[in-house]
């Protein structure tokens, strides 16, 4: 590693983390200009980051799209709100592409997480953990439905599923890219409760974003440290 991306790979970290301090502390504050200014620089921060961390492009990718999804959002009104969730549906298929291409998983066992590998080259996860991951989607979007305007009812739908298969694919990736797939399913949960207008914690924004910064953090570190070349052979399949 060269001097550079050694300076690099110790200051993106403390970038990340202080735009995220900064612009949590000024949604409590309600700090509009503070937070307008933060929001856009967290995914680029981070997309570095992953960057210098040796992810595949589908990574730094993925956190771009997230960029223009929170920019989008920022602006606020229908079809910005339309747009974003576009610019975010993009980023769950270059997690996909990412999480599939790996070929690598973790699976459920009574032992605990085995890690495998397909000789498909996707990720597996035990089928009841998929069952319930497809019954949270549905019971969400049933609930959901009536509230939603008429025009967003079919695009939140569809964007949520492929968010639903975008977290069952990065909890086939393992633990940490699992666990930040289900925060990003609870992120985006609680912005569809504010359009359904259902009852929400105090500050919703806060708890959007500090699940949302949460969620792309564990997605980003899960991702490269599985890309990170290990001794060894691999598992051809951990049998259940």
């Amino acid at each position: 590693m060269t001097a550079a991306a050694g300076r690099a790979t110790r200051a993106l970290p403390a970038l990340f983390a202080l735009l995220t301090a900064v612009h949590l502390g000024a949604l409590l504050a309600d700090a509009t200009t503070a937070v307008h200014l933060t929001k856009p620089a967290l995914m680029p921060a981070l997309a570095a980051w992953a960057l210098v961390r040796g992810g595949p492009w589908p990574l730094p990718a993925a956190l771009v799209c997230g960029c223009g999804g929170d920019v989008l959002l920022q602006i606020g009104g229908e079809t910005a709100f339309l747009a974003g969730m576009g610019c975010f549906a993009a980023g769950h298929l270059c997690y996909l592409a990412l999480f599939t291409r790996t070929g690598r998983g973790v699976l459920l066992t009574r032992d605990g997480w085995g890690v495998l590998l397909t000789r498909d080259g996707w990720p597996r996860t035990a089928p009841w953990v998929a069952a319930g991951y497809g019954a949270a989607w549905l019971g969400t979007v049933a609930l959901l439905w009536p509230g939603l305007e008429t025009d967003l009812r079919l695009p939140v739908a569809g964007y949520s599923l492929l968010l639903t298969v975008m977290a069952l694919a990065a909890l086939g990736a393992g633990p940490r890219t699992g666990l930040g797939g289900a925060l990003f399913m609870l992120s985006d949960t609680l912005i569809a409760a504010g359009l359904a207008d259902w009852p929400r914690p105090p500050v919703p924004q806060f708890w959007i974003m500090a699940t949302y910064i949460a969620a792309q953090w564990l997605l980003m570190a899960g991702a490269t440290r599985e890309a990170a070349p290990r001794p060894g052979p691999e598992p051809a399949l951990v049998r259940t």
